[in-house]
């Protein structure tokens, strides 16, 4: 009889949580798992917004490999991907092991490097738009002031991407406080004996604060890379969605957007987001199988 009861009163807490989740499970089925499935269909057919097309088997994918502005986009995305994601690593290490240290109005400094990453991306390309201005742009300004003559900038066919990672540094503020979290899980028992020994500044860096740290850079890495390859919102803003100067700001996703909702494409829009899917996957297992050889966890052999 109790066992009865027991069993009732689990279904019917079984019941009051189907109820109480079933608005994230039909938004879950309605709005991902159905637009997921149906652009697998979607890259196998010339389906556009205005009509439903055709099956037209792997034509989406064999046209992308023949499309030059394909390939271009993918070297500008692995261009950026590349030389960003280490940079902001290496800046937002630097800055946070900084950060750490404990002197007055640490809390303040800690803010005012968050702060930027809290601006939408649209005011920092008004902000950066200025600032990188060839002609009276701040940053031109102040290389005329010590001698060196500004280059175009954003103008240019090649300062346009090292312009764009140079912003995109501006933002790196929520890596720092992950970084920051990382360094002060690290515990002090560790310093305090390396110190003992003599261990000097660097020392203590080299063999106690990055090797404990390097889940933390782990984590940021797989999330800096994907966020890298799906970059589109500055690169789009910056050139009016153009990708100018000479296609060299057509990032990836820009011209997955392009073909989608530009040209109506949206079945070779749902082929080159298959494609994205299997680069970030494939980028992503790669970094996963290479941790077993740097990333090193505490209370682990």
């Amino acid at each position: 009889m109790i066992k009865a009861k027991k069993t009732r009163f689990e279904r019917k807490m079984v019941l009051y949580g189907l109820i109480f989740t079933a608005p994230w499970i039909l938004g879950l089925l309605l709005f991902h798992a159905y637009p997921l499935i149906m652009s697998i269909y979607y890259s196998f057919t010339s389906y556009s917004i205005l009509n439903p097309g055709e099956w037209v088997g792997l034509e989406n994918y064999q046209t992308l490999f023949k499309d030059n502005v394909f390939w271009i986009s993918i070297y500008n995305t692995l261009f950026y991907t590349v030389f960003f994601v280490p940079i902001s690593m290496i800046f937002g290490i630097g800055l946070a092991l900084i950060l750490n240290v404990k002197i007055r109005g640490q809390g303040f400094y800690r803010t005012l490097f968050f702060v930027p990453s809290l601006v939408p991306p649209i005011a920092t390309t008004i902000i950066w738009l200025w600032l990188l201005n060839p002609q009276f742009g701040l940053v031109n300004h102040w290389l005329e002031q010590i001698g060196i003559p500004g280059p175009a900038w954003l103008g240019s066919e090649y300062w346009s991407k090292p312009s764009l990672i140079l912003m995109s540094l501006w933002g790196v503020g929520q890596s720092i406080v992950i970084y920051l979290a990382g360094l002060q899980d690290i515990p002090q028992d560790y310093y305090d004996a390396a110190e003992v020994d003599g261990a000097s500044l660097i020392q203590r860096l080299k063999h106690i604060t990055l090797p404990l740290l390097t889940p933390v850079i782990f984590f940021n890495l797989i999330m800096g890379t994907i966020g890298a390859l799906q970059n589109f919102v500055l690169p789009y803003t910056l050139s009016n969605g153009q990708g100018t100067p000479a296609n060299s700001m057509m990032f990836y996703v820009m011209y997955l957007y392009t073909n989608g909702f530009g040209y109506l494409k949206m079945g070779y829009a749902s082929a080159m987001a298959w494609i994205l899917f299997l680069i970030v996957v494939i980028l992503t297992a790669l970094i996963f199988i290479s941790q077993k050889r740097w990333v090193y966890y505490q209370g682990k052999d």
